[in-house]
């Protein structure tokens, strides 16, 4: 990794404002990932090829950070794990991400360093049902977004003109700033600051939700952007390649509609 990511993963790291007892900063083999997190051979090989390092930055628990356990039917959040992966290249980080989360038994707090920047990444994880002694997603896949980066996967870029909103995010991380009942909430805290930062991409503007169901509203309307961004890029292609002049006219119409339909949901943001 070049040292301007370094930098920034440090500064990163930083703005979480953890107290001195939680840092850990040991270096993780990566054949503990592969053994515990790789289910094919092909995740096996993306570990071993794309990673260059893994770091446990620190372990937050009640002990070192003064947040109370949390325990239910579905969980049980002894810790929680801060973790560093520098990448050797760009490219499959989303794939990488879930194996992470997957193969580590305690939410993680993920943050991967590529040539493109930075990704922060965070997932719930919850009793698998069949398997008493397993984790599970919740969600079924980790919520990212990219910092600090003017490249990228478009589906993670924070705009340049949202500078301001980045910084804003930053200082949001603080764990002065997070919910402090126990870790489940500190987490969802970070997980909500987080889905401020993916609106933030698309509206400009950094805001925290003021409650959970404006949370919930925004992780829909986010989805539902996604989903509009993926049909019209699909619909584009598809318009380029038409050759009869009605056909072209029809394809830019439903492209016009689905824009239409973004600019509707992204009011949610």
């Amino acid at each position: 990794m070049n040292e301007p990511h370094r930098l920034a993963s440090a500064d990163l790291i930083a703005a979480f404002d953890l107290p001195a007892a939680a840092l850990v900063n040991q270096r993780v083999p990566k054949k503990l990932l592969v053994e515990n997190g790789a289910p094919t051979t092909a995740d096996r090989k993306l570990i071993q090829e794309r990673i260059e390092e893994i770091t446990w930055v620190a372990a937050l628990k009640p002990a070192s950070i003064g947040v109370p356990e949390y325990r239910d039917e579905q969980r049980a959040y002894l810790e929680l794990a801060v973790l560093l992966v520098d990448l050797r290249e760009a490219g499959k980080v989303s794939r990488l991400a879930e194996l992470i989360h997957r193969a580590i038994p305690y939410p993680v707090l993920l943050i991967l360093a590529d040539s493109d920047g930075l990704m922060l990444s965070l997932a719930h994880i919850r009793w698998a049902q069949k398997e008493a002694d397993k984790t599970v997603l919740e969600a079924g896949y980790p919520q990212m977004a990219q910092i600090g980066a003017d490249k990228g996967n478009p589906d993670f870029h924070l705009r340049e003109s949202a500078t301001s909103a980045e910084d804003a995010f930053l200082q949001a991380l603080s764990l002065r700033n997070q919910p402090r009942a126990d870790l489940h909430a500190l987490y969802q805290g970070w997980l909500d600051t987080l889905t401020a930062l993916q609106a933030a991409a698309i509206t400009g503007c950094f805001a925290q939700s003021e409650n959970a169901e404006q949370t919930t509203a925004r992780r829909i309307a986010l989805h539902r952007c996604r989903e509009i961004d993926g049909e019209v890029a699909r619909l584009r292609l598809a318009a380029a390649k038409e050759k009869q002049m009605a056909r072209q006219v029809a394809v830019n119409m439903g492209i016009k509609a689905l824009l239409a339909e973004r600019e509707r949901a992204a009011t949610n943001l």
